[in-house]
């Protein structure tokens, strides 16, 4: 018989043996991998979790499934450079130069991200994560400003905006596919090699992951962003599926479908790794839905572009065994700038203190209905072209209230979405005191954003 103390000593040594035989699986298993993945362009309306009736997304849905899915959540812009630069940086995208587009060409360019910015993988460093981003980056072309000046350990993938084709992978001529800094011309849809590249990499974490180092993977896929071009196979099986569609929504539908077998393999990659339980997974899209290009947004009005709810509500689901509800929803209204704070939360390590985000652990582990502050949320989209001029249009969220100009030359609107999520009844007439104390707020954040500058320097021109 093993005597009492001595088994009393085993139990108190147990914790200190571990670690001392194996640090990683202690570090591995506070420090949860983390996978985010940001499809473009697709409409709140546009997987079947969302009440899409005409399409099939399992691999999505099952995110959704076994995880939390957000009703209420927001793209922090209603196109995608200052959605992408809010997710990374946790701040409005104005905050940190991107109010608009950072296009390829200069002359269209509305933004530039700032020098000062300090992204997530910079952050997540500290903790000793490994970071990677697979697919679109869309915040800069210059080497000051490309992902691996930015913190990543591993960029492969697409430099620029949007491809002009997702076969040739060019845009205006240029190609802008690269591993780190290297230009290379992968053959192939772009939607699979970027699928292919997502598994290769959690493939070849497996064996680090047991030397105490987690991983971030943020997997940016550019589908379903025009143009529009599904694999033959799959536009066949869809117009055989549901011969009623139109040919624009069948191909849209078709996309969708494939960029979801995309999402199914990388997560089937995950599991065969067994890495799947200690791995935190978000879902969500850059922006809402581009309608004229056979995008859905549900039931509400506008599309990609428009500050209406259209243009802005994208669905989001995160998942995370063992620590998030399986089948869980929240009506929290939360931000892509959120999934930042959110992230670092998970990893044990602290956000810069002048983010503009709130963590929603809480409220995905099931310890808090709402997010933690109550807060404004601001939108602004700057663009070129007739109906901009390289201003800026903006929004504003407050409760249930919702001020918004949705081009720099149009009248002021003002919302209740609690009593109108459709945007059909303006009431910036008959709620005089809500306009005007909303018009104050939104003028503030303007004159604060406003100090940082959006244009590229000179000599980068």
């Amino acid at each position: 018989m093993i005597p009492h103390t001595f088994l009393r000593l085993l139990t108190l040594m147990t914790p200190v043996l571990s670690a001392l035989v194996s640090p990683a699986l202690s570090e591995a298993q506070s420090h949860p991998n983390i996978i985010l993945i940001l499809t473009d362009d697709q409409g709140f309306g546009d997987l079947s979790s969302y009440g899409a009736k005409d399409l099939r997304t399992p691999n999505m849905d099952s995110i959704v499934a076994r995880g939390m899915r957000f009703d209420d959540f927001y793209a922090n812009c209603p196109v995608c450079s200052p959605s992408r630069a809010a997710i990374l940086s946790g701040k409005y995208p104005d905050g940190v130069g991107v109010p608009g587009l950072v296009r390829t060409d200069p002359k269209d360019n509305w933004a530039y991200l700032s020098h000062d910015a300090v992204l997530l993988p910079a952050i997540l460093h500290k903790v000793g994560y490994h970071t990677a981003i697979i697919g679109k980056w869309n915040l800069g072309l210059d080497s000051d400003n490309s992902p691996n000046a930015k913190g990543f350990d591993l960029f492969h993938g697409f430099l620029g905006d949007m491809m002009d084709d997702y076969l040739t992978h060019r845009r205006q001529g240029h190609n802008y596919m690269r591993l780190n800094d290297q230009e290379i011309d992968p053959k192939g849809h772009a939607t699979d090699i970027f699928t292919q590249w997502a598994i290769d990499y959690i493939h070849q974490r497996e064996a680090p992951a047991k030397d105490g180092h987690p991983f971030f993977l943020y997997l940016a896929y550019n589908a379903p962003h025009v143009p529009i071009q599904p694999p033959r196979q799959w536009l066949d099986r869809v117009k055989q599926r549901e011969p009623g569609l139109s040919p624009k929504r069948a191909a849209m539908v078709a996309l969708l479908e494939q960029l979801d077998d995309g999402i199914g393999q990388v997560l089937g990659a995950l599991k065969e790794s067994g890495l799947e339980q200690n791995t935190l997974v978000f879902f969500t899209s850059d922006n809402g839905g581009q309608v004229d290009a056979g995008a859905s947004v549900g039931p509400y009005r506008g599309t990609k572009g428009t500050m209406y709810e259209g243009g802005l509500r994208v669905p989001m689901a995160a998942l995370w065994p063992g620590h998030i509800k399986p089948g869980s929803r929240s009506e929290a209204v939360a931000a892509h700038m959120d999934i930042m704070a959110s992230i670092c939360q998970a990893a044990g390590t602290t956000a810069p203190s002048d983010i503009d985000a709130i963590s929603l652990i809480p409220v995905l582990t099931g310890k808090a209905q709402e997010v933690a502050t109550p807060r404004e949320l601001y939108f602004v989209r700057r663009e070129g072209g007739p109906q901009y001029l390289g201003l800026a249009s903006h929004a504003l969220r407050r409760g249930d209230w919702k001020l918004l100009q949705n081009t720099p030359f149009s009248p002021l609107e003002l919302y209740n979405l609690k009593e109108d999520p459709r945007e059909e009844h303006n009431l910036i007439k008959s709620e005089p005191r809500v306009r005007n104390e909303m018009s104050r707020i939104l003028q503030a954040h303007i004159q604060q954003a406003g100090g940082v500058p959006w244009e590229r320097p000179q000599r980068e021109q």
